[in-house]
């Protein structure tokens, strides 16, 4: 694999329709099971200090557990306010039943 990419997680860590918080590469990153799919942003509201693992998934949306904002997890895009940044996100291979997450 080209890249910088790290070990995350195992694929069966990630329940479909939720959300866990891992340390990857020393970043607190977030990682969301969706429709069989696998995607990663950095853990950490941009608009508070909350952790998005500790939101609430609803579709490709997470919801800040601090001021409800919701980020898309695909893109990181800002879907509603008080939220004016997005969140950055990473891509992720899956292999052999593990999650990769790339750092770059």
């Amino acid at each position: 694999m080209s890249g910088n990419w790290i070990e995350a997680a195992s694929r069966d860590a990630i329940p479909e329709d939720d959300v866990v918080g891992v340390v990857v590469g020393g970043r607190d990153i977030a990682l969301y099971g969706v429709d069989g799919d696998v995607f990663a942003t950095d853990n950490v509201c941009t608009h508070g200090n909350a952790r998005l693992c500790d939101g609430f998934l609803e579709g490709h949306e997470i919801e800040c557990p601090l001021h409800q904002g919701r980020f898309d997890v695909r893109t990181g895009a800002v879907m509603c306010a008080p939220l004016t940044d997005a969140v950055r996100t990473y891509p992720i291979r899956i292999e052999a039943g593990k999650v990769y997450v790339d750092l770059g």
